[in-house]
């Protein structure tokens, strides 16, 4: 059997793949998911991503492309027709997305480590950073959604990709330690879009329920690091 054009290497908790998968579906891509064992780095991808040798890598027709946002824009330049553009035409409009997205990456994927229990630090601290983050994520989807159903507006966009793929981990910490951070009273339209995103077709599936990743976290905490602190 040949191999498939499109194929995915990563590791399925991990929420720098589930954007990959994410991006995949919206663009009606099909693709083989190349699932990783845990603790373990294959060949494949030691070859695919020798700089970082994390996941995620996208290979297309045999061609590696890795850090997740830019997997994403690579989708979203490659497969460019038969669906909606992921970032906007203005070149400004565009710079903001890719600015709050990098905010997302930089304040969400410690503060979950620490509240999961896989990296040392306060949990209080981590769970203030969290919900301040939040609160202005809150703040940037009432400016940039302008009324409509995501940040993108109408369609599923690049800033919508980039943060529902920690919602699965959110949730998860919230049950671990104790905490409520999609707190509808604070966040209510964050938590309207987190329930409406998590139920369209193309994430539904990439997004298992929080006790899913509860259990994964229980299982594999010793791994927990590597595994979820990819190359992004």
């Amino acid at each position: 059997m040949s191999e498939a054009a499109v194929r995915v290497i990563g590791l399925w908790p991990s929420p720098f793949v589930i954007r990959v998968l994410i991006a995949l579906k919206l663009k009606g891509v099909e693709f083989e998911f190349v699932e990783e064992v845990v603790g373990r780095k294959s060949e494949l991808l030691l070859r695919s991503n020798p700089v970082h040798k994390k996941i995620p890598v996208l290979l297309h027709h045999g061609k590696p492309i890795s850090e997740s946002l830019i997997v994403v824009q690579y989708i979203d330049e490659v497969w460019s027709s038969g669906a909606p553009a992921f970032l906007p035409v203005d070149a400004h409009a565009r710079a903001v997305q890719r600015f709050w997205a990098q905010y997302v990456d930089d304040k969400l994927p410690w503060a979950i480590r620490i509240l999961k229990g896989t990296d040392d630090g306060g949990m209080e601290q981590a769970a203030g950073q969290l919900s301040a983050a939040l609160q202005l994520l809150e703040e940037a989807f009432a400016q940039l959604s302008q009324g409509k159903r995501y940040f993108g507006g109408d369609s599923v966009g690049y800033l919508d990709i980039a943060l529902v793929s920690h919602v699965g981990w959110v949730k998860a910490v919230e049950k671990i330690a104790g905490v409520t951070l999609l707190d509808k009273a604070k966040v209510p339209n964050l938590v309207a879009w987190a329930d409406r995103l998590c139920a369209h077709p193309a994430v539904v599936d990439a997004i298992p329920d929080a006790d899913k990743f509860v259990e994964f976290s229980v299982t594999y905490g010793s791994f927990s690091k590597p595994i979820n602190a990819p190359a992004k």
